[in-house]
């Protein structure tokens, strides 16, 4: 499990008025956008008009009376595989037992009617569960479940090629769905529920070739839980693991409380295009220990406001972004659509900070400082190879790490204007850099090895972007912070091509 900036453990310490006004925050380290209305541009728009459902049952369907308690889990238990189901108009509840989960069979398909709500009354842990395949789920609500952490309501044991569509998926505790391979998410409402709107993991595998389009994810991490337990790395809009494979297009990410969209440990081959990505008190995107994504056509505004003022007023001088890609980068080795990380066409405008390259140079197969549970890269499967006198020479020196390397950042457009965020530092940072390593005694990234690697070596490119706003670049360590010419000029050598110009009120 991932923590969030892993630069370093951060002290909790009271905010005081004086470090706010210090940091040059003009409110509350808790300040955040007002909750978001409708998209700023063309985006999913679910929650406010779901799609109605068929109002009679279809040809063969197997009909669901609310009234009768248990009556699905009853009807999928007597019926074959490959049934419909449908689910009259009403509130449907299960036996008042936390067990009590329908179980489908392959190939079951469950239709709501307008109207149609599957209520877990805060007593059931799951709605759907099991290994069956190819399950459908369209038209439904299914609220007030209250899984246990880390686990899901909805597809709770990750079973493959399910598909859920039309869906309101709300008020659960934990996350609302968990995923398997070739699960497709489609124009559904994930909102309000208390850890994820999903949490796409699969224990003991990857989950390969999973699709999440036109969906609407709002408000999910009602639990606060980076509060409850400080640096847990456990929350998000979608928290993605160990995914192969995924298409994450046409999504409105907004107001949920952490990060948007957060992929974390041994994900590959992401494509993150065409999404709005807005007002998280997150970062809208984080992508962590992972390899070989295209980030493309996004428009991403107003995130991070709060975590990232939150930070500034402990003083901390990381600069935290909006886009964040720590230990991750493209792997010609690893088979994706891309051997690179690109970030293009997209807008980025009034945001806490920009982009962020970071490697930890503390972090790596068989350190203690590998908060990923253990888990090691995609080139070395197993951990304790890593290990003096081998890793100090190729191939394992290099295998061994999850590198920030072969990322292109170009053709986006950042916009800032610090009266529209309320500060006036520390909001302002583009940035590629590492730690000085020191940990463990015998790890032989110690120095300033990695620093040097990612911010020269390793081939990550900014150009042809256009600046607006009053932007500083951070290089190697957070004490480097350079103007627009230091940046582009002979020691840095980046933004070829791009240009930077003032903005009023910035």
């Amino acid at each position: 499990m991932g923590i969030k900036w892993r630069h370093r453990a951060l002290p909790v310490v009271p905010v005081a008025l004086a470090l706010l006004a210090a940091t040059g925050c003009e409110s509350t380290p808790d300040a955040r956008p007002k909750p978001t209305a409708a998209p700023s541009t063309s985006a999913a728009r679910v929650c406010a008009k779901p799609a109605a459902g068929p109002a009679k049952a279809p040809a063969g369907a197997v009909t669901v009376d609310p009234a009768v308690v248990g009556d699905l889990a009853a009807k999928t238990k007597s019926s074959p595989p490959k049934t419909t189901f449908w689910l009259r108009p009403g509130k449907h509840r299960l036996d008042p037992d936390r067990y009590a989960q329908v179980i489908p069979k392959e190939g079951n398909r469950y239709l709501g009617a307008p109207g149609a709500v599957l209520d877990g009354r805060k007593t059931n842990q799951y709605a759907f569960g099991g290994s069956a395949r190819n399950v459908t789920i369209r038209y439904l609500t299914v609220q007030r479940f209250v899984a246990p952490h880390d686990e899901g309501v909805v597809n709770h044991d990750s079973a493959d090629g399910w598909v859920i569509e039309h869906a309101t998926i709300q008020y659960n505790s934990a996350a609302g769905l968990m995923a398997g391979a070739r699960q497709q998410v489609r124009a559904s409402c994930l909102r309000d529920n208390g850890q994820y709107g999903m949490n796409a993991y699969k224990a003991g595998d990857s989950i390969r070739g999973l699709v999440v389009e036109g969906n609407e994810i709002v408000g999910n991490n009602t639990g606060d839980w980076e509060r409850r337990r400080e640096g847990c790395g456990c929350t998000g809009g979608i928290k993605f693991w160990a995914v192969d494979g995924a298409d994450v297009r046409g999504n409105w990410v907004h107001d949920n409380r952490g990060t948007g969209l957060w992929a974390d440990t041994n994900n590959n081959d992401f494509r993150i295009e065409n999404n709005v990505i807005e007002a998280n008190d997150g970062a809208a995107l984080i992508y962590e220990t992972s390899y070989n994504a295209v980030i493309r056509n996004n428009k991403i505004r107003k995130n991070n406001w709060v975590e990232g003022r939150r930070e500034a007023a402990r003083g901390d001088n990381f600069p935290f972004a909006t886009v964040y890609l720590s230990e991750s980068g493209g792997e010609p080795r690893i088979k994706a659509r891309t051997d690179k990380v690109e970030v293009y066409r997209n807008v980025l405008e009034n945001n806490w900070s920009g982009i962020t390259l970071w490697e930890n140079a503390d972090r790596f197969c068989n350190s203690p400082a590998n908060t990923s549970s253990g888990d090691c890269t995609l080139l070395v499967r197993d951990s304790d190879r890593c290990a003096q006198p081998a890793i100090a020479k190729p191939p394992l020196y290099a295998d061994c790490r999850w590198k920030t390397q072969r990322v292109d950042i170009h053709d986006n457009r950042f916009v800032l204007d610090k009266s529209v965020v309320k500060c006036t530092v520390k909001c302002d940072r583009m940035a590629v850099l590492s730690n000085y390593g020191t940990y463990p005694d015998w790890s032989p990234y110690k120095g300033e090895r990695v620093a040097e690697a990612i911010t020269r070596k390793q081939h990550n490119r900014w150009y042809d972007n256009v600046y607006l706003g009053p932007w500083k670049f951070v290089a190697h360590d957070p004490s480097r912070v350079l103007g627009f010419g230091q940046w582009q000029g002979k020691t840095y050598q980046q933004d070829a091509g791009s240009t930077l110009a003032p903005r009023a009120g910035g």
